[in-house]
C-alpha cells in the first residue's frame, strides 16, 4: 500500500494520539461489535454481512444463521437458498449468501478450516476486502491493522488527518498506518466506531459534549464562524 504525503505530520501525529489517550479512557474495553464467539469463520461471515448494514441487525441474523449451521463445513454444504432466506434481512442477500457459502468452501477445502493470517491470501476470499481482511487479522491474531469502517473515515476526517470530504478507505488506512502505533491500530478503529455512535455520529454529532472537541479542527472551524 503506497504511503500518502502527510503535510504537518508531527501535529497530526500528536493529535491521533491524544485521541487515541483519550478514546482509551472512556471504552477501556476495545471489542469488536460483531458477536463472533471466538470462532474465526463467525467473524469472516458477519464482516461480510455487515456490509450496508448495522452491527445489530447483523448480530441477530449471524445468530439465527450460526444456529442452522454451526461450523464452516456446515456452511459450505448449505443449500445457497436457505443461506439466502436467512440473511435477506442484511440487504444484498444473494450476493452476500453466495459469498458466504464460497468463503466456507475455499476456508475448509484449501485450509482445511484454519483461518489463514497474511493479507494477499485473504483477499483472495470472496467478498473479503481490505477492510474485513484486517478486521481478521486484528482480533483473530492480534496483529496492527486499520478497519476504516465509515465511522473511522468520516472521524479521522473531522479529526484533521485528511480533507473531511474524503471517503477512500485506502488513504484512511494508510494515513492512520503511518501515524499510529502498530500495537494499537485494531483497538483504535474499534474505540473509534463507539466514539461515532455515542458522540459524533454523521447526523447529529454531540459536539458540545465532545470530549475531544478541544482538539477537534472541525469543531473549532464550525464554532469560529
Amino acid at each position: 500500500m503506497k504511503r500518502p504525503v502527510i503535510r504537518n505530520k508531527e501535529e497530526k501525529k500528536r493529535r491521533i494520539l491524544e485521541c487515541a489517550r483519550r478514546l482509551t479512557e472512556i471504552y477501556p474495553g476495545a471489542e469488536c461489535a460483531l458477536h463472533w464467539d471466538n470462532e474465526p469463520f463467525k467473524l469472516m461471515v458477519l464482516g461480510r454481512l455487515s456490509a450496508q448494514c448495522t452491527d445489530a441487525r447483523v448480530n441477530i441474523v449471524g445468530k439465527e444463521l450460526f444456529s442452522k449451521f454451526p461450523t464452516a463445513r456446515a456452511l459450505a454444504e448449505a443449500d445457497i437458498s436457505e443461506i439466502e432466506e436467512i440473511v435477506r434481512p442484511c440487504g444484498l442477500y444473494k450476493v452476500k449468501a453466495q459469498n458466504i457459502k464460497d468463503e466456507m468452501i475455499m476456508l475448509t477445502e484449501r485450509f482445511g478450516g484454519e483461518m489463514p493470517r497474511d493479507m494477499e491470501t485473504l483477499l483472495e476470499f470472496p467478498g473479503v476486502g481490505r477492510k474485513i481482511a484486517n478486521l481478521l487479522r486484528g482480533d483473530i491474531f492480534g496483529l496492527p491493522a486499520v478497519v476504516a469502517d465509515t465511522h473511522c473515515i468520516r472521524i479521522a476526517g473531522r479529526l484533521g488527518m485528511y480533507p473531511e470530504k474524503s471517503s477512500d478507505p485506502l488513504l484512511t488506512e494508510a494515513v492512520l498506518t503511518e501515524l499510529l502505533p502498530p500495537e494499537i491500530t485494531s483497538d483504535f478503529c474499534h474505540r473509534i466506531v463507539l466514539f461515532g455512535r455515542e458522540y459524533c455520529s454523521a447526523r447529529s454529532p454531540r459536539c458540545s459534549e465532545c470530549p475531544l472537541s478541544d482538539i477537534c479542527p472541525k469543531y473549532r472551524e464550525d464554532n469560529q464562524q
